[in-house]
């Protein structure tokens, strides 16, 4: 047995950062505990979680002694320390496409703020529709749908050779517009994405949350 390791996600199971990680460490097949955290409650600025994460935030990861925060950074770590072929691969073993993933993931968090907004992960997750898009948003909309269709082709089910975790992370964000226009390519690329073993499991975490 090795180091033990710990999630720490938002308790409604509703964020995408910390579905991303969980989704990392189901696909390496890694033992790990899963500890939910109220953030309504406001339990991620209390001990002890506080003293385990920098920066307070989910989603948080605990290996041994060390703690770890930030979705993107905690699946590098991952990658590094439990390398393929003993584990799956996180990233692609092609340098520019590793890069490429990784801009993925960095412009997916950093950007398209309007849209993360006005289609949170409710309608993700439970189906909820929203309201019509507003001006910012919709441009934001399009914005993904023009970057992804650069990316996505058709009956394409990966962005890469092998699926990397940016296919998660872009995937979720895609799944935002489930409700509104998306172009077939692109909603069977985010199906094929949900129908993962891993997706399904956090899934029911997010059901058994609901119920």
């Amino acid at each position: 047995m090795g180091a033990p390791i710990t999630l720490y996600v938002d308790s409604l199971f509703l964020s995408p950062y910390a579905m991303s990680v969980y989704v990392a460490l189901t696909e390496k097949q890694l033992p790990f505990e899963v500890r939910p955290v109220d953030l309504e409650a406001g339990e991620q600025r209390m001990q002890p979680f506080q003293c385990r994460a920098l920066t307070t935030r989910v989603p948080a990861l605990t290996h041994a002694d060390f703690n770890l925060t930030e979705s993107s950074v905690i699946a590098e770590y991952l990658d590094e320390v439990f390398p393929a072929p003993a584990h799956a691969a996180l990233y692609p073993a092609d340098t520019r496409q590793r890069a490429r993933a990784r801009q993925i993931q960095a412009w997916l968090r950093s950007d398209l703020g309007a849209l993360r907004q006005e289609r949170p992960t409710e309608t993700v997750f439970y189906g909820k529709a929203g309201q019509p898009l507003s001006d910012a948003a919709h441009a934001a909309a399009a914005k993904l749908i023009h970057v992804a269709s650069l990316l996505v082709g058709v009956d394409q089910t990966a962005l890469f050779d092998t699926w990397s975790i940016a296919d998660t992370d872009l995937a979720v964000m895609l799944k935002r517009l489930s409700l509104d226009d998306l172009p077939d390519p692109l909603r069977a690329y985010a199906d094929a994405q949900w129908q993962r073993p891993s997706v399904q499991k956090w899934l029911e975490h997010n059901a058994a949350a609901r119920a």
